[in-house]
């Protein structure tokens, strides 16, 4: 439970970080219209700007609601340095041209134009400039600006969306010990999702995983605190260096929409591999046509807009089918403004 004082606090600050960002990312989208014509409209039609927002507040609702029921901690960062908070914008706005040329002109393959040392190993799906994003993932300039970046596109919500996904690992761990238990985080990528993961559950033992080596050094000073029970390494998804049946939870949040069908499918059977009997897959990511009709708009837009490959894909696959076939069962499909946080379980033997 909180107090009126941390509820007071909390409230500040999600409305302080909502307007802060969806100012930027109207900013962004004026900027963009002076340089180029408006991207063509989707067929489904766009959703209300007031029907967006009307679901940010259910999300930002639902988040308090969580922490009010001791469900999980007050977000660690609330109040945020200010001269960080302007450096990560002023880093966003210098970057923006190179990305708005590049969703111009249609380029997403600088990456393999011009590979950054070492890259040649990670498989071609991955080296590609998702997002339209300068160097992909693969640089420590995109590491720095990544998290930014995000939260722009969401008008400030992707922390509250992922930490959506502490619900289901919370009862996971309601009746196991912490300290006993094996985590693995696919897709780690900065490691923000970890240190909400971590100063929930900190005897919780938890191996990130990521392709990128500079995401992952700035997830290992995100999560510089908890260092003692968090490991990084380097790795694909399909092809996990773990023990089979050796973990309790896998997560995986805002990963599989980035990967091609056939990686889907091979990283949902290299998650029911290393779970244990019993144990427990929670995904958060994009929805799907259908979950919200009045945003399917939105998500047919999404690929052509900030170049999203495998996209177009992921929102008509079903994936419990996807789960099923890889011998894991669907428990739960949430919805979380943009996003769903689904369960799926190996059944126990």
């Amino acid at each position: 439970m909180i107090g009126p004082v941390e509820r007071f606090a909390y409230v500040l600050s999600q409305g302080t970080r909502v307007s802060w960002f969806f100012a930027q990312a109207r900013l962004a989208v004026r900027l963009e219209r002076r340089r180029a014509p408006a991207v063509p409209r989707p067929s489904r039609g766009y959703p209300a700007l007031g029907a967006i927002l009307a679901a940010l507040r259910r999300l930002i609702a639902a988040d308090l609601a969580n922490i009010e029921a001791g469900r999980y901690r007050l977000p660690h960062d609330l109040a945020s340095p200010p001269g960080r908070v302007l450096a990560d914008a002023t880093r966003f706005f210098r970057d923006l041209p190179a990305v708005q040329r590049r969703r111009r002109k249609g380029i997403a393959q600088e990456v393999v134009e011009a590979p950054p040392p070492g890259s040649e190993r990670l498989p071609r799906y991955y080296r590609q400039n998702f997002h339209f994003q300068t160097d992909g993932y693969l640089s420590d300039r995109s590491a720095r600006l990544y998290d930014h970046q995000v939260e722009v596109l969401f008008y400030g919500s992707a922390d509250a969306m992922r930490r959506q996904a502490l619900v289901p690992i919370g009862d996971y761990l309601a009746t196991r010990a912490q300290s006993a238990t094996r985590m693995i985080d696919l897709g780690t990528g900065t490691g923000r999702f970890l240190t909400f993961v971590k100063d929930n559950f900190p005897r919780l033992p938890v191996l990130g995983i990521d392709l990128s080596r500079p995401y992952l050094v700035a997830a290992g000073r995100a999560t510089e605190p908890w260092r003692r029970a968090t490991h990084l390494v380097q790795a694909a998804a399909e092809s996990l260096p773990v023990p089979t049946g050796s973990v309790d939870l896998v997560t995986a949040v805002y990963l599989f929409h980035e990967l091609p069908a056939a990686v889907r499918a091979r990283v949902a059977g290299e998650i029911a591999r290393v779970l244990k009997p019993g144990g427990r897959l929670v995904l958060v990511d994009s929805l799907q046509l259908g979950d919200v009709p009045a945003f399917d708009g939105l998500l047919e837009l999404f690929p052509e807009a900030f170049h999203e490959p495998y996209y177009a894909g992921y929102i008509r696959q079903n994936l419990p089918a996807v789960f099923m076939e890889a011998g894991l069962v669907t428990r739960s499909s949430e919805l979380a403004f943009l996003s769903k946080v689904i369960v799926a379980e190996k059944p126990a033997e």
